[in-house]
């Protein structure tokens, strides 16, 4: 046993814990929803990715159950050898379709999905440029690649277009510029309209993580390319099946047909990872179907008016919020002890809402970052914002 190296683990662990970077994790004794159960304490949740609220919807539940019953547990084998079911196919039809492309792969995780696009389809003599702030799945993915790589100011045009002219310059054969769509610590949502149109004028391909937009952002909830009307115009986009679309798991890339077939051939974490299992496909199909329906418009709708509803009353009680239009509203504190201090509050107040600090953001960044949701009332928001503000003026932040 080397001793030494057990006492810098725990020397890390207490430095974590000094400095309030410790990420607790709260234990759920009840399925995900807008109200949720902790140590038998009913709480309203604020901190989840469930933007339809569909995670626990009866639906997309049946939808799981089914697909359990009709095609097993899981496929104990990767697609390319056995593990390739009629609903893998199923699945990356609807989502094709849903997005308007012509194919779809499907991934593991939304991570391996960003993990495994970079490496097979860009070599030494290409570039990706990539925005400061892209999710960590980005960042990694984009290491594994032996593409030269650039990076530009997060959202700043003007940035983009002088890194674009640097590639052009420095001879890549194939540039492709890579964003979020929405950033998930700040909730806002990248220009794609300009980035397609500089994109144009430099000969560059676009991908987009849309992993915070599908499913309840722009028309039918298409994402934001739909948003920013450049439908057609990106080339990539990668997505989740663990938000919006059920909250269960699972990743995907929508491309075009040739770019979908190399990598069945080539992706990694598509090659090494057993098939998603029919569970998840499940669950997910139903989930799209309600998407693109009248429901999905409506609770659509009502993410946005809770989003109006709480920034309007947070606003007025003095917190500095940042600007946005997004469901995901962080509310800023700067001190990473503080926002854990704040986060233990509001679950004591019966709001679960957790604490951002560094590494997921940087230094001196820290905030709660809030989460609108469709299974949110308008009731339950208004009571959130008061109990922000009761702790706000306890803590004497506002």
């Amino acid at each position: 046993m080397d001793s030494q190296f057990y006492s810098r683990v725990a020397e890390t662990l207490t430095g974590l814990e000094r400095d309030g970077l410790m990420k607790p994790e709260r234990v759920l004794g009840s399925a995900q929803g807008g109200e949720v159960t902790i140590g038998g304490k009913p709480v309203i949740n604020l901190c989840a990715n469930n933007y339809l609220g569909l995670a626990s919807d009866p639906r997309v539940v049946e939808g799981a159950i089914e697909a359990t019953r009709r095609w097993g547990a899981g496929l104990a084998s990767v697609r390319f050898i056995c593990g390739t079911q009629e609903i893998h196919k199923e699945l990356e039809r609807s989502i094709a379709d849903y997005l308007g492309f012509e194919d779809s792969i499907l991934f593991a995780a939304a991570f391996d999905a960003n993990g495994g696009v970079f490496e097979p389809l860009l070599g030494e003599e290409d570039a990706i440029v990539s925005d400061t702030l892209n999710h960590a799945s980005i960042i990694d993915g984009v290491r594994l690649s032996k593409a030269k790589r650039y990076r530009y100011a997060t959202n700043d045009m003007d940035d983009l277009e002088r890194v674009l002219q640097q590639a052009r310059a420095d001879g890549a054969r194939t540039i492709l510029v890579v964003t979020d769509g929405v950033f998930s610590m700040d909730g806002t949502i990248a220009q794609l309209d300009v980035i397609a149109q500089l994109a144009e004028k430099y000969e560059a391909l676009t991908m987009v993580d849309d992993c915070h937009a599908t499913g309840f952002i722009g028309e039918q909830g298409r994402g934001t390319p739909a948003l920013r009307g450049v439908e057609g115009k990106i080339d990539i986009v990668t997505g989740t099946f663990g938000k919006a679309l059920g909250g269960a798991m699972g990743g995907f890339i929508a491309a075009r047909q040739p770019v979908i077939d190399l990598l069945r051939q080539r992706a990694r974490p598509y090659l090494f990872s057993n098939a998603l299992t029919p569970a998840v496909c499940g669950a997910s199909l139903a989930a799209i179907e309600i998407a693109r329906s009248a429901d999905g418009d409506a609770r659509r709708a009502q993410i946005q008016a809770n989003a109006s509803v709480f920034r309007t009353r947070m606003a007025a009680a003095g917190f500095d919020l940042v600007p946005g239009e997004h469901a995901i509203i962080p509310v800023m504190l700067y001190e990473a002890a503080l926002a854990q201090r704040f986060s233990a509050r509001l679950l004591e107040a019966g709001v679960l809402a957790t604490g951002f600090s560094f590494p997921v953001v940087p230094q001196g960044k820290a905030r709660i970052r809030t989460q609108m949701s469709a299974a949110l009332s308008t009731a339950q928001v208004e009571r959130v914002a008061d109990i922000f503000a009761e702790i706000g003026r306890e803590l004497r932040i506002i």
